[in-house]
C-alpha cells in the first residue's frame, strides 16, 4: 500500500470530489493541450502532403489555414453554445444520443472514442519527434521513448485530475509564451524587412518540384491539416470537472483555448513562407519538424531555441492528457447507459474511472508498437472520428433547439445548423482522401465498436429479464441445507470448516479422496478428533465418504461425488464449503496447488441454482511462531 500510495497518492473519499473540481487556469492544460499542440503537427502534416510541389507547395499553407480557421470558428460558437444547453456535460454522445436517438449516440460514442485513443498516440509520437529533430541520435530510439511517456502519463492520469492539471499547468504555459514570442519577434522582422527576412539559420533547402498542382491535392492537404482541430470538444465533454459555475468556466476556457489556437494557426501559416519554410521527410535522415526549422530561421539555435523545443517535446507528449481526461469520462457515460462494462462506471483510489485509463493506455500502446512510433504514419487514421462526432454532435443541437425553442433559439439552431454542414463536409473530404492511406481502418473499426456495443447491452438486457424478481419472497420448503465439505485431511483447516458446517446443518457430508500414495489413513483421526467428541456432546454426526482415486485425480471425483447428493436431493439446497489458506504474502500462494479455486470454478462450471459455493477461510500469520521460540 506505501508504494501505490507513492505512486498514485493516497485514496480519496467521495466527499473529496469538490476538491478535485477545476478552475480555468487548470482546464487549460487539461482540456486544451491536445487543441493546442496541434498547432505543433497540424500545420505540418498539411505541408507534408504539398512537399512535392517544391517552394510553390508553402504557399498554399496560408490559404489552407484560412479555410481550417474558418471551420474552427464555427465549431467554437457551436460549442459555445452546447455548454449552455448542457451545463452537466453535453459530450457528442450525450447530445446525440438524446436528440437523434441511440444509435445516433453510438456512432458518436464509438467515433470519439477511436479519436481520444489516436489523439493520444498520435501526441506522443508527435512530442518524441519534436525530441528526434533536435536530437537525431535518437531516432532509433522513438517506439522506447514513447511508450515511457506513454507510461508516465497514466501514472499521472491515475493521480487524478487536480494533480495532473498542476503538473502540467508549467509545460503548457511555457509552451505557449515560447511559441507566442516566436510568432511575434518572426511578424516583427518580416515587416521590418520588408517581406523577406534573413533566417539566423537557414532551414533545409526546398527539393525541385515533382508534381503539379491539383485540387485533389489541395483537398488531401486541407484534410490532414484538419488534425488541428481535434479536441476542441473536449471542454464540451468535461464541463462537469470544472468548479461552480460550470457553465462559465468552462466556456472561458474553451474561449482561450480557441483564440490561442487561432493565433498559433495563423502565425505559423504566415511566417513560414516568409521564410522558405517547407516540411521535410519524416522518415529521412535530415528529418526537421516545422516548429524546430522556423524557431532556428527565427531566433537561431541558441538557449531559447533547446527551451522552446522542450517544451514543444513536453506539451505534445503531454497532449494525450485530453484524450486521458475524456476518454474515461465517455466510457462513464456509455456504461450508464449498459453498452459497456459496469467497471467503467466506478471511480478508482482517486476519484478518476480507472478502467476506462487502463483500456485507453493499453489500445494507444498497441497503436504505437504498430505504427513504431511515426507520427506520419498515424496521421491518416486521424480526424475521421472527431469530425464525425463534431457533426453529430451539431446535428443533436439543431434538434435540441427545435424541440426546446425558447429565446433566440432560430438564432442558435442556424449557427448549430452551419457547423454541422461545415463539419459534414469535412467528414467526407477526410474519409475520401485518406481513405485508401489508412483512414479505412477507423472506418472499419468505428462500426466494429458500434457491433461490440449494442452485443453488451443485448447481454445486460437478458441478464436483466433473467434475474429480474417481480414476485413476494417464496417462504415455502424452508429448510436446512445439505452442507458438503471436501477435506483433505485432519488439520485445524479442517476442524475450522467442520466447526462451521455444524453450525448450520445436522446433514453434513466430508469427502476425503484417497490417492493411495502413502498418506495417514484418516478413519482412526476421524474417529478420535470428530466422531467420539460429538457422540459425547449428543451432537449430530457428519457422514465421512471417502473415494479412492487410483489415478490421482482429487478434483474430479469431488465434483462428481456433488453430482450424485445434488441427484438424490432434488429438492434441496446443496451448500459446499470449501477450506482455504489465506497467505500473508501475495507471493507464497505460488508455494500451493490452489485446488480450492480449481474445484469453485469446476463447480461454477456446472451451471445450476441447486448448488452453493462458499469460501471458509484460514488466516496464516505473518511469521513462524516456532521460529521465535527456538
Amino acid at each position: 500500500m506505501k508504494i501505490l500510495d507513492t505512486l498514485l497518492g493516497r485514496p480519496l473519499a467521495s466527499w473529496e470530489d469538490r476538491a478535485e473540481k477545476i478552475g480555468a487556469s487548470k482546464g487549460i492544460p487539461i482540456f486544451g493541450l491536445d487543441a493546442l499542440s496541434s498547432a505543433a503537427y497540424g500545420p505540418e502534416a498539411a505541408m507534408t502532403l504539398l512537399i512535392p510541389l517544391g517552394m510553390a507547395g508553402v504557399h498554399f499553407v496560408l490559404p489552407i489555414t484560412a479555410a481550417i480557421l474558418a471551420l474552427l470558428t464555427i465549431l467554437y460558437f457551436s460549442y459555445r453554445q452546447t455548454i449552455a444547453a448542457y451545463p452537466n456535460g453535453g459530450g457528442s454522445y450525450t447530445v446525440a444520443g438524446e436528440n437523434l436517438g441511440p444509435m445516433a449516440g453510438l456512432l458518436a460514442g464509438s467515433a470519439l472514442m477511436v479519436d481520444y485513443i489516436l489523439e493520444v498516440a498520435v501526441g506522443i509520437s508527435a512530442g518524441v519527434g519534436a525530441l528526434v529533430s533536435a536530437l537525431p541520435k535518437l531516432q532509433p530510439h522513438t517506439l522506447s521513448l514513447c511508450l515511457a511517456i506513454l507510461a508516465i502519463l497514466t501514472i499521472m492520469n491515475l493521480r487524478g485530475a487536480r494533480s495532473s492539471g498542476t503538473a502540467f499547468m508549467a509545460p503548457t504555459y511555457l509552451f505557449i509564451v515560447c511559441l507566442v514570442a516566436v510568432i511575434a519577434l518572426g511578424v516583427a522582422k518580416v515587416i521590418l524587412s520588408g517581406g523577406h527576412p534573413h533566417p539566423v539559420v537557414a532551414p533545409p533547402q526546398l527539393g525541385h518540384a515533382t508534381a503539379v498542382f491539383s485540387i485533389w491535392l489541395l483537398l488531401k492537404a486541407f484534410s490532414s491539416g484538419c488534425t488541428a482541430m481535434t479536441g476542441v470538444e473536449a471542454v464540451s465533454n468535461g464541463v462537469g470537472a470544472f468548479k461552480e459555475p460550470h457553465e462559465k468556466s468552462a466556456q472561458l476556457t474553451l474561449t482561450v483555448i480557441i483564440a490561442l489556437l487561432g493565433i498559433l494557426l495563423l502565425g505559423i501559416a504566415f511566417l513560414a513562407p516568409a521564410y522558405h519554410i517547407a516540411a521535410t521527410d519524416p522518415i529521412g535522415p535530415p528529418y526537421q519538424s516545422v516548429l524546430s526549422q522556423l524557431i532556428a530561421a527565427i531566433a537561431g539555435r541558441g538557449i531559447f531555441y533547446y527551451v522552446s523545443i522542450a517544451s514543444i517535446l513536453l506539451v505534445l507528449a503531454l497532449s494525450a492528457n485530453t484524450g486521458f481526461a475524456d476518454f474515461p469520462r465517455l466510457c462513464h457515460n456509455v456504461a450508464r447507459d449498459r453498452y459497456l462494462p459496469f467497471a467503467f462506471t466506478l471511480r478508482g483510489r482517486r476519484l478518476v474511472y480507472s478502467s476506462g485509463v487502463y483500456v485507453l493506455a493499453f489500445s494507444a500502446a498497441l497503436l504505437l508498437i504498430l505504427f513504431h512510433g511515426i507520427t506520419d504514419r498515424l496521421i491518416p487514421l486521424f480526424a475521421i472520428g472527431a469530425f464525425l462526432a463534431f457533426t453529430l454532435s451539431q446535428a443533436g443541437m439543431v434538434q435540441h433547439w427545435r424541440r426546446k425553442r425558447g429565446r433566440g433559439w432560430q438564432f442558435n439552431m442556424a449557427v448549430n445548423g452551419i457547423g454541422a454542414v461545415a463539419t459534414g463536409i469535412t467528414v467526407c473530404i477526410v474519409l475520401v482522401t485518406k481513405f485508401m492511406s489508412g483512414a479505412w481502418i477507423t472506418a472499419l473499426v468505428i462500426p466494429l465498436i458500434i457491433l461490440l456495443m449494442l452485443a453488451i447491452h443485448h447481454h445486460y438486457l437478458w441478464v436483466g429479464r433473467q434475474i429480474a424478481a417481480k414476485e413476494t419472497l417464496d417462504t415455502s420448503k424452508l429448510s436446512q441445507p445439505i452442507v458438503i465439505l471436501p477435506i483433505p485431511g485432519w488439520n485445524r483447516v479442517t476442524a475450522k470448516a467442520l466447526r462451521f458446517a455444524l453450525s448450520i446443518s445436522t446433514e453434513v457430508y466430508c469427502i476425503h479422496v484417497k490417492n493411495d500414495e502413502g498418506e495417514e489413513p484418516l478413519a482412526p483421526l476421524w474417529k478420535k478428533n470428530v466422531t467420539d467428541p460429538l457422540q459425547q456432546a449428543a451432537e449430530p454426526q457428519p457422514k465421512l465418504i471417502q473415494l479412492q482415486s487410483p489415478t490421482r485425480r482429487v478434483l474430479g471425483p469431488i465434483v462428481d461425488q456433488v453430482d450424485e447428493l445434488e441427484k438424490q436431493n432434488p429438492t434441496r439446497q446443496l451448500l459446499v464449503l470449501l477450506p482455504e489458506l489465506i497467505e500473508s504474502r501475495w507471493y507464497y500462494y505460488v508455494l500451493h496447488n490452489q485446488r480450492a479455486t480449481l474445484l469453485k470454478t469446476m463447480l461454477y462450471l456446472r451451471g445450476g441454482q441447486q448448488t452453493v459455493v462458499a469460501n471458509v477461510p484460514w488466516y496464516l500469520e505473518s511469521h513462524d511462531p516456532s521460529a521465535s521460540n527456538s
